[in-house]
C-alpha cells in the first residue's frame, strides 16, 4: 500500500495505562527538547513516498454532558459527514448526535467551532499505493456504520481475496462485522469469543501477509491499531509525553522532526531525543471515556492476545529437533561427503543444468522449503493482484512490474530464479544493484557473474541489470533524508544501510542495451529507472537459516542449544533492528518491499525441519551456514551462487568503507570507535 498516520489530540494520559507511563518523562524534562510538527507534515512525508492518492478524515469526540451517570458515554462526529454523505441512515445519527449537544436541562453547552468546549480529535491519513483491485480507492475508508480504516498492507491468505478485489476494502467489511462490546466503560472484554462472533483480533490474526492497520470501531467508540506479529510493515508511535500529549501513529517520521532536533543534537548528540519509537508487533485498543466531573475525555491502551495457533507458533519460534542424536549426526557426515562430491562433479561442467549431479545428494527437506519458497514468490507476485490502472490507460507488456533487490549473492539469487519461474515470460525482471565503489564493489562483481548464472538456466527471460552507481561525498541531502526514513534508528550502521536500500529501490541507473546473453562492457551503459512497483527483499534468510557470523560463535560456545536461542533472539527482534527501517526506506519511493523468506508458510517450513538440516557450522563459510538455501539454490541449477559467503549489503556495496572515511576518517579509527554501534553525531553541513 504506502502509509498511514494518526494523530489524536485532547485526550488525558490514562493513569492506569502501563504503556503511557513507561514513556513518560521526568516532570523537569526540558521543554526546549521537544519536537513540534502538525498533520501537514505527516503528510507531506506520505506524500513524498509517491502514493497514488492521499486524504485525511477527522473524528471529533465529546462528552454525553446529558448523562446522570458519572462515567458519560462518548459521542463521535465525522467531519463532513452531513455534507458528504445524504443516505438516511447518516442522517438519523448527524440527528441523534445534534440533540446531545443539549445537556438534559436542555441548555446548549458552550461550543468551539460548531463543537463542544472539550471536544477530543482524531486525525487519521492513508496514502494509497494502490497494488490491488480492479477499481480506484482512496484511504481513510469509511462504511456507512461510521467505521474507518487506514491501512498499509497485503492480504496473501487468511481472509479471501478473488482477483479482482482490493484486500483494503475486504478488510474493512471483515472488521464492519466483528462484534462491539457497546460499552462507554472501557472495558473491552472477550464477550465476542463467548457470543461466537467474530472480533477484530481475532480478524487481524488471521490475516496472512505484512500489515499495519488503524481502525476506528464507532459502535464501541474504540481505536483499534497494530502491525503484524513479524512486523513487515513499519508502524512508529509517539506516547503522550508532560510536554506533548498527543497520541500519534506513523509509517514514517516527517524530516522536518530530523531538522528540528539538529541544533539540540548538535549539543547532547543524537540519543538525547527519541520522539518516536517501533510500535512493538501486536493488536492494541484504545478506548475512550469521559468524567461527569470535569467533562474532560480520557483514553486506555491494551494491547490483545493474538487469536491465531499459527500465529502464537510463530511468535514463540520453537523448533521440531534442535540437537542431534548420534545416528542423526552420522548420517549427516555421510550425507556431507555426498554432497561435496556431487558438487565437485556439478563444477566439472561448465554449464550446468538445473538437473546436475548434485541434485541425487540433495535432502527432502530442501525440496519442501523450495516448494514453501515457490509458493511464496507467487503469492507476492501473481499478476491478477496487481493494480494494473495507469494514467495513460495503456498497459506496456514489456515493463517489469516486479524487480529483485539484486546482490548476486546467494539469497537474492534464489529469488531472481523463482521470480522467473512465477512470473510471465513477456515481462522484463530488474535487478537492482548499488555500488560506491564503480565496478569493484564486491556486489556488483557478484551481481554480473550472477546475471550470467541466471541466463544460463532461464535464456528466455530478458534480465535487465541496473547499475546503481553512487558517491557518498555526494549525497549530503540524500543523507539528510534517509536519516529521517531510519528514525528512530540512529547508527552509521543502520544510516548506511538505510542509504543503500533507498538507493536500490529509487531504480534510477543505467543498464547495458544489446545482447541479452551477455553483458559487453564495450557497449553504453544506458541511463534507466525501474517501473516495478514492487521489490522482492531476502530479509529474514540469515536470522531463519544462521547466515551470521556471531551464529557460528554462538555454536563454538554453546552447541546447538546456543545456535537455536541466537536464532530465535534474531527472529524474535528483527521487527525492532531490521524490519521497520528497511519498509520505511523502500517505500519511500512509490515501491512496496515483499519478503518471501519471511512469508507464515515458510517460517513454519523451516521450524520443521531439524537444526542440522538447516545448518551445518563445523563446515566452513558458504558451505555449511545456510546450508538449506544452498541445496535450495543448487535444486534451481544456481551451482555458483549455492558457494558464495554471506556479505552484508554496507560491505558488498562498500558504503561502510565510504562512510568510515567520511566519519572517522579511516576504515582503522572507524573500528577503533565501533562505527557500526556508534550514534550518529550530525554534522553542521546536514543541519
Amino acid at each position: 500500500m504506502c502509509g498511514i498516520a494518526l494523530i489524536i489530540s485532547g485526550i488525558r494520559i490514562c493513569k492506569a495505562s502501563s504503556l503511557f507511563l513507561e514513556s513518560v518523562p521526568p516532570a523537569s524534562s526540558p521543554k526546549a527538547e521537544q519536537l513540534v510538527f502538525s498533520i501537514d507534515d505527516l503528510k507531506a512525508a506520505l506524500r513524498g513516498r509517491g502514493p497514488d492518492s492521499l486524504r485525511s478524515k477527522k473524528v471529533f469526540l465529546y462528552p454525553n454532558t446529558s448523562s446522570t451517570v458519572e462515567e458519560q458515554e462518548i459521542i463521535s462526529f465525522i467531519e463532513g459527514e452531513e455534507e458528504k454523505e445524504r443516505d438516511l441512515a447518516y442522517l438519523q445519527r448527524f440527528e441523534k448526535k445534534n440533540k446531545c449537544l443539549f445537556g438534559a436541562d436542555g441548555e446548549a453547552h458552550e461550543l468551539e467551532n460548531g463543537f463542544p468546549k472539550f471536544a477530543a480529535e482524531l486525525h487519521f491519513v492513508g496514502a494509497t499505493l494502490q497494488l490491488r483491485g480492479i477499481n480506484p480507492i482512496v484511504q481513510p475508508l469509511v462504511d456507512i456504520s461510521g467505521n474507518i480504516l487506514v491501512y498499509n498492507g497485503e492480504i496473501f491468505g487468511g481472509i479471501y481475496i478473488n482477483s479482482d478485489s482490493n484486500d483494503t476494502e475486504i478488510l474493512l467489511q471483515a472488521l464492519g462485522k466483528c462484534c462491539s462490546s457497546n460499552s462507554h466503560l472501557c472495558t473491552i472484554t472477550d464477550s465476542c469469543d463467548e457470543k461466537r462472533q467474530s472480533s477484530i483480533p481475532g480478524v487481524l490474526s488471521a490475516i496472512k501477509g505484512p500489515w499495519a492497520v488503524i481502525y476506528w470501531q464507532e459502535s464501541s467508540k474504540t481505536l483499534w491499531f497494530g502491525r503484524d506479529a513479524i512486523g513487515r510493515r513499519s508502524l512508529l508511535v509517539h506516547w503522550p509525553t508532560l510536554e506533548d500529549d498527543r497520541f500519534m501513529l506513523s509509517s514514517v517520521s516527517p524530516v522536518s522532526s530530523i531538522e528540528q532536533s539538529s541544533g539540540f543534537e548538535a549539543e547532547n548528540g543524537f540519543n538525547k531525543l527519541k520522539f518516536w519509537e517501533e510500535l512493538p508487533c501486536g493488536i492494541y485498543s484504545r478506548c475512550f471515556g469521559s468524567h461527569k466531573s470535569d467533562g474532560f475525555i480520557f483514553g486506555e491502551v491494551r494491547k490483545h492476545e493474538w487469536k491465531n495457533a499459527m500465529v502464537k507458533e510463530l511468535l514463540d519460534w520453537e523448533r521440531v529437533s534442535v540437537e542431534p542424536k548420534p545416528e542423526d549426526a552420522k548420517l549427516s557426515h555421510c550425507k556431507v561427503a555426498r554432497e561435496q562430491h556431487g558438487m565437485h562433479s556439478a563444477h566439472s561442467n561448465i554449464f550446468p543444468s538445473k538437473s546436475g549431479p548434485a541434485q541425487a545428494s540433495i535432502s527432502g527437506p530442501a525440496k519442501t522449503v523450495l516448494i514453501a519458497l515457490k509458493e511464496s514468490v507467487m503469492r507476492r507476485t501473481s499478476l491478477h493482484t496487481i493494480f494494473q490502472a495507469v494514467t495513460c490507460d495503456i498497459r506496456q507488456e514489456a515493463h517489469a512490474p516486479v524487480a529483485v533487490l539484486f546482490s548476486g549473492g546467494l539469497d537474492s539469487m534464489i529469488l531472481a530464479a523463482l521470480l522467473d519461474e512465477c512470473l510471465d515470460q513477456s515481462y522484463e525482471i530488474d535487478l537492482l544493484n548499488v555500488s560506491f565503489d564503480g565496478q569493484s564493489a564486491p556486489d556488483r562483481i557478484s551481481a554480473k557473474a550472477g546475471v550470467k548464472e541466471l541466463r544460463r538456466i532461464a535464456p528466455s527471460r530478458r534480465w535487465k541489470l541496473v547499475e546503481i552507481d553512487a558517491d557518498l561525498s555526494k549525497l549530503d541531502l540524500e543523507t539528510k533524508h534517509v536519516m529521517s526514513l531510519i528514525n528512530p534508528a540512529n547508527t552509521y550502521m543502520d544510516l548506511n544501510i538505510g542509504i543503500a536500500l533507498w538507493l536500490a529501490a529509487r531504480g534510477s541507473g543505467c543498464v547495458y542495451e544489446g545482447n541479452n546473453n551477455d553483458i559487453d562492457e564495450d557497449l553504453e551503459c544506458v541511463e534507466y529507472k525501474s517501473k516495478a512497483r514492487i521489490v522482492l527483499v531476502g530479509s529474514g534468510a540469515d536470522e531463519q537459516c544462521a547466515g551470521y557470523g556471531r551464529h557460528k560463535t554462538k555454536y563454538r560456545q554453546g552447541s546447538w542449544l546456543g545456535l537455536h536461542e541466537e536464532m530465535k533472539l534474531d527472529m524474535q527482534r528483527i521487527w525492532k533492528r531490521n524490519l521497520g527501517r528497511d519498509d520505511r526506506c523502500i517505500a519511500d519511493n512509490g515501491k512496496e518491499a515483499r519478503f518471501p523468506f519471511l512469508d507464515e508458510d515458510v517460517i513454519r517450513t523451516l521450524l520443521d525441519i531439524p537444526l542440522w538440516e538447516v545448518a551445518n557450522l563445523d563446515q566452513p563459510s558458504g558451505t555449511g551456514d545456510k546450508k538449506i538455501l544452498r541445496e535450495v539454490a543448487q535444486l534451481l541449477g544456481l551451482y555458483e551462487a549455492s558457494v558464495l559467503p554471506k556479505r552484508a549489503i554496507q560491505f558488498g556495496t562498500r558504503i561502510a568503507r565510504e562512510s568510515n572515511r567520511k566519519n572517522f576518517g579511516s576504515n582503522r579509527a572507524a573500528n577503533q570507535a565501533s562505527a557500526g554501534s556508534a550514534a550518529i553525531h550530525m554534522p553542521s553541513n546536514l543541519t
